[in-house]
């Protein structure tokens, strides 16, 4: 039911489906999905090597890599797929979409639980790489190519290398809002207010100098 759910929901999301039954036979991120649900049966049956074989198998055949201690919800949609890597400890809510090349994972420096815990309703976009044993809330949206390496509160987004907190209104991200192009720039901003500074200073210099008097010249 899990799995229908998944691709049901994967075929809602993406308006190049053609219907559910493309989404199961032709859907990389499905696929990845589909195996997944075994693999993590397996692992917490303490049945590791089987578990990890099923788990490179399908990473051979999707190309998207999910360790199978992750814990994943319901009515997920990885798209495209190709290069995410999901950790042995991550953990994924339920109603999250993740593009291609994204990583779920550790620093090198944690021990035990390393890689994040992911909220409901969470969008990452394409290349984002989220590293460490911290949290993403619910509701939150991760820019294109970010790299996030501290907490994200709940209905936040975040943007840049290293990853800067814009918080954003209390709201849950529709099912088909997936724009990732108009995100906030907190970078730019803050040059655009350097900017501004600056020609309001100009402009007080310009003025002093008008003001003070002229000295007088050699006669």
């Amino acid at each position: 039911m899990s799995l229908w759910s998944d691709a049901k929901n994967i075929a809602e999301k993406d308006p190049a489906a053609k219907g559910v039954f493309e989404v199961i036979f032709l859907y990389a991120g499905f696929h990845a999905l589909f195996w997944h649900r075994p693999a993590h049966f397996l692992y917490r049956h303490r049945c590791f090597t089987l578990a990890r074989l099923i788990s490179q198998l399908s990473r051979h055949f999707t190309g998207i890599e999910i360790h199978p201690g992750a814990k994943i919800g319901k009515n997920q949609f990885i798209d495209h797929g190709m290069g995410v890597v999901i950790g042995e400890t991550a953990e994924i809510g339920d109603n999250c979409t993740i593009y291609h090349g994204v990583t779920l994972g550790g620093t090198g420096k944690d021990t035990g639980k390393r890689h994040p815990t992911i909220g409901n309703n969470v969008l990452i976009g394409a290349g984002a790489k989220v590293l460490g044993p911290f949290k993403v809330g619910d509701n939150s949206m991760i820019g294109a190519n970010s790299v996030v390496l501290r907490e994200v509160p709940p209905n936040t987004t975040v943007t840049g290398i290293p990853g800067r907190m814009v918080k954003q209104a209390q709201r849950r991200i529709p099912s088909a809002d997936l724009n990732q192009i108009n995100l906030p720039d907190p970078v730019m901003n803050e040059f655009k207010r350097l900017n501004e500074e600056l020609v309001m200073l100009q402009h007080r210099c310009d003025a002093l100098e008008k003001a003070a008097p002229q000295p007088e010249q050699d006669r």
